[in-house]
């Protein structure tokens, strides 16, 4: 006695597609004017803390389930003692001109490391030859462990993705709760003269279209690295 035909696979996809088609939707009320009013856009995000230490360790948690290493610095020296440990062994990095910047290029110079500094002209394959790019940020956004770099402020387009690996340098108050305070503080900044580049870099460059396996650096730097200063 034969038993029932056995389905397909693809006989079993759409028999799952039909029943959860069946199933009614649940659904939030659109904004009234998500474009003028952003804070109502909140109750469509996850859930943020309300103060600093809660998005510090909110964001912490973020970035290092994403594989970046995020390292909070008590001081400036603490900081500069993090980068010089991160430095060993480096010969060359890319760098752009900025204040807060300025102590730790002047610590990879005393260390003999070379500094390229992408705000002048410079060669492609020079800064792609370098072991690492040290850029500034606009924010960090501990709602997604994301850290937001645009070409104004970051060295230009190429700093974030060239270099094998990207050490990300910020202030705490640099820190944002979440999305919506990302999109205030640029429109607030930028006006409607957006730089040509705003890109939101959430963990290192990564794929797994290849048998579903993580690869690392496939199209930008495979480590990130973010220092948080005072």
């Amino acid at each position: 006695m034969e038993g029932p035909p056995q389905m397909t696979g693809k006989e079993t996809i759409l028999g799952r597609v039909r029943e959860a088609l069946r199933m009614p939707a649940v659904r939030k009320p659109a904004p009234s004017s998500a474009a003028h009013k952003p804070h109502e856009a909140r109750e469509w995000l996850p859930a943020v803390g309300d103060t600093f230490a809660a998005q510090l360790e909110l964001f912490q948690k973020n970035a290092e389930a994403l594989k970046a290493r995020f390292i909070s610095c008590a001081s400036l020296s603490e900081a500069l003692d993090c980068l010089a440990g991160l430095a060993a062994g480096w010969k060359s990095v890319g760098m752009h001109r900025a204040s807060l910047l300025e102590p730790f290029a002047t610590r990879l110079q005393d260390a003999g490391v070379r500094i390229l500094y992408t705000d002048g002209g410079y060669a492609m394959d020079d800064l792609e030859a370098t072991d690492a790019g040290v850029t500034t940020c606009e924010c960090l956004v501990a709602q997604t462990g994301s850290v937001l770099v645009t070409s104004a402020s970051s060295g230009g387009r190429a700093l974030s993705v060239l270099p094998p690996h990207h050490v990300v340098l910020a202030r705490r108050e640099q820190l944002l709760p979440d999305l919506t305070a990302v999109f205030e503080l640029t429109h607030a900044r930028f006006g409607s003269n957006f730089p040509s580049m705003l890109s939101f870099i959430t963990g290192p460059s990564r794929t797994g279209d290849i048998e579903r396996i993580l690869v690392l650096g496939a199209h930008g730097p495979k480590e990130l690295t973010i220092l948080l200063l005072p």
